[in-house]
């Protein structure tokens, strides 16, 4: 049985039930109280890239061979690279310079697409405001530099499957470089053997020699 007015009771009903849940049910809390308690973020959430590095070594761990090509892919080119190199001037596998400057970059990830080395990841970490315009907003490469370890807690799911590719791509290129050895080890006795066979072997009579 209905009586006019009864939607609008109905309403109001709900409406005082969730508010009064609100209070005691915490997942309902309307408002969390930052920076005392932090947001938890999901796993895809991102902010700004990092560069992972492996082991406890940031500069010997550094994955990153400096090949530049985040640098040129970067839609806002916010990334600057100087490459590294010895004290005779060779070209090393690692940047110098690595800046990224976050007042620019768009968090397109397509750094993170584009790296064939894995070593570019977006980051989660997102109190990065400053009064400062131009050099608080500029990561250089101390402040990139992450661990594999910090990789794997904020992106768990995505780090395991890098780690088991990586992982992949050292087991087939180990099996490789023992191939390639072994060839070269069979290719040695081989020619040892021929040699040795040549060496024993009765040098020809001269049919000419008397003898």
């Amino acid at each position: 049985m209905t009586f006019p007015g009864s939607g609008i009771l109905k309403g109001l009903l709900v409406t005082a039930r969730n508010m009064a849940g609100s209070y005691v049910e915490k997942d309902r809390l309307t408002t969390e109280q930052y920076p005392e308690e932090r947001p938890t973020l999901p796993e895809n959430a991102r902010s700004f890239p990092f560069l992972v590095f492996d082991g406890d070594d940031p500069e010997s761990g550094m994955r990153c061979v400096s090949c530049k090509i985040c640098e040129k892919e970067c839609p806002p080119q916010c990334i600057y690279i100087v490459q590294d190199r010895d004290a005779a001037g060779k070209a090393l596998k690692r940047p110098k310079i690595f800046d990224i400057d976050i007042a620019v970059c768009m968090s397109c990830q397509i750094c993170v697409e584009v790296c064939p080395f894995e070593s570019i990841r977006m980051d989660q970490a997102y109190e990065y405001s400053s009064y400062d315009r131009f050099g608080a907003l500029v990561l250089d490469k101390p402040k990139l530099l992450k661990s594999n370890t910090y990789y794997q807690q904020i992106h768990p799911t995505e780090a395991a499957e890098t780690d088991a590719r990586l992982e992949a791509d050292r087991k087939k290129k180990e099996a490789a470089a023992a191939a390639k050895a072994a060839a070269a080890q069979k290719a040695a006795a081989e020619k040892a053997a021929k040699a040795a066979a040549e060496a024993a072997a009765p040098a020809p009579q001269n049919p000419e020699d008397p003898s």
